[in-house]
């Protein structure tokens, strides 16, 4: 197969798509005639063709996408003045410690804050995409056990939890993703601007026991 038409197909593909496409379905396009390396070759040779310009091509979690890069945001936001919702501190805090401390429950989240947190506040988070539920840990009352989506990452625009900063103490500081639910998105996708916010690996399983945390507290 032609290299410059299987990129410009890649290109379009990407370019037209409203979410992100994984690499099987960028394989689908040539009814897997080009292996996956070939194809992650050609993506490569597309991000550096895109290199310079105000959108980039990046992978995600939930695939490939083109996106505005950090520094086009504030031009773009002229396009769309309407300003996404601003979240309360306590509800940046509550996501800050689900994502780096995940999985947890709601005591754990009172434990590390300091104070009760809210029903309302987990409940924002869960309409929002960024967390839900994904068991329950063994004990007294059988607590529910919250973990981030695989949404989170998307709309952080990341591929795993591993590219958040660890906090440096167990008090976490939630300046990571206050630019973020506080209206700031860092990136958005071409197709949807402005939507970027966050997203992290897929939760584990839920079993009958509590999963080892992502971020050894």
């Amino acid at each position: 197969m032609n290299t410059a038409w299987a990129k410009r197909v890649l290109e379009t593909a990407l370019l037209c798509a409203t979410q992100a496409l994984s690499l099987a379905a960028l394989r689908g396009l040539f009814d897997d005639q080009l292996e996956a390396e070939a194809v992650r070759a050609l993506l490569a040779e597309l991000q550096e063709d895109w290199r310079d310009r105000g959108v980039e091509l990046r992978e995600v979690v939930g695939g490939w996408r083109f996106q505005s890069r950090e520094d086009m945001q504030p031009y773009l936001q002229r396009l769309n003045p309407e300003r996404p919702p601003r979240y309360s501190r306590a509800v940046q805090e509550t996501l800050a410690i689900i994502a780096h401390r995940q999985p947890v429950t709601r005591g754990d989240i009172e434990d590390i804050r300091g104070v009760s947190v809210n029903a309302q506040i987990l409940r924002q988070l869960e309409d929002r995409g960024w967390i839900e539920a994904i068991g329950h840990r063994e004990g007294p009352g059988r607590p529910v056990l919250f973990a981030t989506t695989r949404q989170f990452l998307d709309d952080l625009g990341l591929r795993s939890l591993a590219q958040l900063e660890e906090p440096a103490s167990d008090a976490v500081d939630p300046k990571q993703i206050e630019l973020l639910v506080g209206g700031a998105a860092p990136e958005a996708p071409l197709s949807e601007i402005p939507a970027s916010e966050v997203s992290v690996q897929e939760p584990p399983e839920a079993t009958g026991e509590a999963p080892e945390p992502a971020f050894p507290g």
